[in-house]
């Protein structure tokens, strides 16, 4: 390879590096937006939160000091870590959920898509990670075993999913409320 092909995939490796740190510098005005998205499909996808499922609320207790260090990109990965698990629950035995199932991709691909933006933008994961860090993985990790827990033992009905919907909105309004602050 010549030298001017040497100097333009140089130049190309740099302005995507440089368009990748703008981006995330920009992280938090994006997962608010990403946020927001994600609400919006979550009411979209389903209806009003059935009556006959009232009876049968329960409290997952979210795990909130996840989301209050005082460095952001351990906010970052906690906020990662939390797409992941929602992606999880939201890829698995949706049959009995009636949702509309072109809003349920549109949310997944978001926090897909989301899920990679903060990967490739929170350097401090791949660092050693501090105990504080694994302790709070290790909450929500428990967090999100309740609820997958909940929804096998009520096998995928329609009730055990609108709770878990519910309970992904009120984590969602959760990172809302922390992104604003950054």
């Amino acid at each position: 390879m010549n030298a001017f092909g040497l100097i333009q995939i140089g130049l190309i490796l740099s302005s995507t590096t440089i368009i990748s740190s703008l981006q995330c510098n920009h992280l938090p005005l994006q997962q608010r937006k990403v946020i927001e998205n994600s609400l919006r499909l979550l009411d979209k996808m389903g209806k009003e939160f059935p009556q006959q499922c009232l009876r049968e609320k329960m409290s997952f207790r979210f795990p909130t000091q996840v989301l209050q260090p005082r460095q952001k990109e351990t906010v970052g990965v906690a906020i990662e870590e939390i797409f992941q698990h929602i992606f999880y629950i939201f890829s698995k035995n949706l049959t009995l959920a009636a949702w509309d199932r072109t809003v349920l991709d549109q949310f997944q691909n978001t926090l897909y898509l989301q899920i990679e933006q903060l990967e490739a933008c929170v350097i401090e994961k791949h660092t050693q990670r501090c105990w504080s860090k694994e302790v709070s993985r290790l909450k929500l990790k428990k967090y999100f075993q309740k609820i997958d827990c909940f929804l096998k033992d009520k096998q995928h009905d329609l009730c055990s999913w609108e709770i878990s919907r519910a309970e992904m909105r009120r984590c969602l309004q959760l990172i809302d409320k922390v992104t604003r602050k950054l």
